[in-house]
């Protein structure tokens, strides 16, 4: 019985070696299948890679000629600011000046007046008539 089954067995391995060649032979396809879509892929990314490498260095170069520019810029306007505080600053010193001169006169009149007596003998209002207010 055992000779029966191993002849049995012995008749089939053409047909199981076949059908092993057989899938042996697709696997093989489709290796060559994805060693061709992995290329595809490599050659993509290898692509990509340079694209990105050149618009990085474009951007990096815009980015200098338009930090140049606005430094400069930034510079011109913290120069007009320092030209408009000094200007400012010499008007408002020139301000003072004239304001501390007529409160010194204001301040000598008053003296004056009040040490001639003109306060005792004229009302106030007439005062600040006389002062256009």
């Amino acid at each position: 019985m055992a000779t029966k089954e191993a002849q049995a067995q012995l008749a089939l391995l053409p047909e199981r070696v076949s059908v092993l060649e057989t899938q042996v032979e697709n696997i093989n396809e489709k290796l060559i299948d994805l060693k061709a879509d992995v290329k595809e892929i490599h050659d993509c990314l290898d692509q990509t890679r340079d694209l990105l490498a050149d618009k990085l260095e474009k951007m990096q170069e815009e980015y200098r000629v338009n930090s140049g520019k606005f430094f400069e810029h930034t510079d011109k306007l913290h120069a007009e600011d320092v030209a408009t505080h000094e200007k400012m600053g010499s008007r408002i010193t020139e301000l003072e000046k004239v304001k501390n001169k007529y409160t010194m006169y204001a301040m000598a009149a008053l003296a004056f007046a009040a040490g001639t007596g003109w306060l005792n003998s004229v009302s106030f209002p007439h005062i600040l008539k006389f002062l256009g207010m």
